[in-house]
């Protein structure tokens, strides 16, 4: 039996991040960029205005009071066709270009204007501005030729701004994996449906297309494959068309536990089946490989917080190494238990809990959980706290490593 760092190392090891594909910016957005991007201008592009006001000669305005002669007016778009000189200023807008002679901008709220024999005339009353007063200077931003963003990046919007401005409308991103969700039982009927006797509603399908959908990955869902080994082994190998394969339930020990077998009439390498976990031993790990391109296969076990659990600790993680973003353990945070605890058991247990920061220090609540069937109290849990193998009686206040939900 594996344990989870033997499992985790197992996965990952086994995890390529995709081969890049071109995308439109906004199409990128949440992906990882596989190229660096260069700027092909300046940015701000010239000299520019910081507010609306008039653009001046700094100089005149050391005495009390100043009136100059207005020459023209510049918006954001236009670009000035007159130079300042000595006893005049230009009427500019926010984002316009700084005019020839002028080293500094004087806000229009600190300003009067009037006409005099037909000639518009500002009037500023002021101690003193330095040169450079709301100016940005040409380049402040970036440079051409600028390496602005480099391959590795998760894109986020103000990337596809950046993006946008540098004149990239494409890049080259790494591709969201896409993962196919198959839930197995005879018992399972669509959430649609109303259950008859002995039959229950699929609820593990929707729980991971969810999940995939929140790692990053495209799920599709294949339905529920009854137990029949044929009708399984169909829509395992369409499953395998996808980069990721997830199934739930048909990996225990049971009479119509028929995954594992399934899996490998369809090619499907084991890698190792259960692992030292509470919940969550009974998960199935292989992998095919088809053209040289590994497609990872997770037989979760059927019960929807054991398939939670080994989602977060290792499918997860599986998705953001084939995303191109860093992948390892999931992070773990030390918190501080609200109340006591007892482990009991061989294998280390991962215990729906609340997790609240509280000042400067991480409490952890374990709920009031009925085991692995348990959604209900599930919903409760933004968190999961650690409890190593062993017979332990935790205190209020003993610290325990958790992972956020």
């Amino acid at each position: 039996m594996f344990s989870v760092e033997e499992a985790s190392a197992a996965i990952l090891q086994r995890a390529e991040t995709r081969a890049a594909t071109r995308r439109g910016i906004v199409e990128a957005c949440g992906l990882v960029l596989a190229e660096d991007v260069v700027s092909d201008v300046d940015s701000p592009p010239h000299d520019k205005a910081m507010v609306d006001g008039y653009a001046l000669m700094a100089a005149d305005l050391r005495g009390e009071i100043a009136n100059l002669r207005v020459l023209e007016e510049v918006t954001a778009g236009s670009v000035p066709t007159q130079t300042v000189i000595a006893g005049t200023a230009i009427r500019i807008m926010t984002g316009a270009p700084i005019p020839s002679g002028a080293n500094a901008v004087v806000m229009v709220e600190e300003t009067r204007s009037t006409t005099n024999a037909g000639q518009d005339v500002v009037t500023i009353e002021s101690t003193g501005i330095a040169a450079g007063a709301n100016i940005l200077p040409r380049a402040t931003s970036l440079r051409k030729n600028d390496t602005v963003l480099t391959s590795g990046h998760l894109l986020r919007p103000m990337e596809i701004g950046l993006l946008a401005e540098v004149g990239r409308a494409e890049v080259d991103v790494v591709p969201a994996p896409r993962v196919a969700v198959l839930a197995t039982g005879d018992e399972l009927v669509p959430a649609s449906e109303s259950p008859a006797d002995g039959q229950i509603r699929n609820s593990n399908g929707p729980l991971l297309q969810a999940l995939v959908t929140r790692a990053g990955g495209i799920p599709r869902s294949l339905g529920i494959a009854r137990d029949q080994p044929d009708a399984l082994l169909e829509k395992i190998k369409l499953g395998l068309h996808e980069d990721i394969l997830l199934l739930s339930g048909g990996v225990s020990a049971g009479v119509l536990d028929l995954v594992p077998a399934a899996l490998a009439a369809a090619g499907v390498e084991q890698v190792f089946h259960k692992v030292e976990l509470k919940p969550g031993k009974p998960l199935w790990f292989g992998c095919l490989i088809e053209n040289h391109h590994p497609r990872l296969v997770f037989g979760l076990p059927g019960n929807p917080v054991s398939s939670l659990v080994c989602f977060e600790l290792f499918v997860r993680p599986a998705i953001a190494r084939m995303s191109g973003r860093r992948a390892g353990a999931p992070h773990h945070r030390t918190g501080l238990l609200t109340r006591g605890h007892s482990q009991r058991g061989n294998r280390p247990t991962y215990f729906p809990s609340i997790l609240s920061e509280e000042e400067d220090r991480l409490t952890v609540s374990p709920i009031d959980w009925r085991g692995s069937a348990d959604q209900r109290s599930l919903v409760r849990a933004n968190g999961l706290a650690l409890f190593p193998a062993g017979d332990h009686d935790y205190a209020a206040g003993d610290a325990v490593l958790t992972i956020p939900l």
